[in-house]
């Protein structure tokens, strides 16, 4: 049975999923289905095994904090910019 799952994510993310979804003639909700029983897998204990895409790696976030900057003040700004 299929149940309906809201997730709050990047909105640059969302829209290269929709398209990598979209040139593999694929739901998103099927992609992201399939990645997660893989996951999910008894079998796949180590995920460290788990091959990462290039597309999957072109999504993922650089960001870095200085040595000397504060946490709490990032995580403000952060807050404010995705709320």
């Amino acid at each position: 049975m299929d149940t309906k799952l809201t997730l709050k994510l990047n909105k640059d993310i969302i829209q290269k999923a929709k398209e990598h979804a979209s040139s593999q003639n694929r739901s998103l909700s099927s992609m992201i289905e399939s990645l997660l029983q893989v996951i999910l897998k008894e079998d796949n204990t180590n995920l460290k095994d788990l091959e990462i895409t290039p597309f999957v790696r072109s999504m993922a976030s650089e960001t870095s904090l200085p040595a000397n900057s504060n946490t709490d003040d990032y995580f403000e700004y952060m807050l404010k910019k995705h709320s």
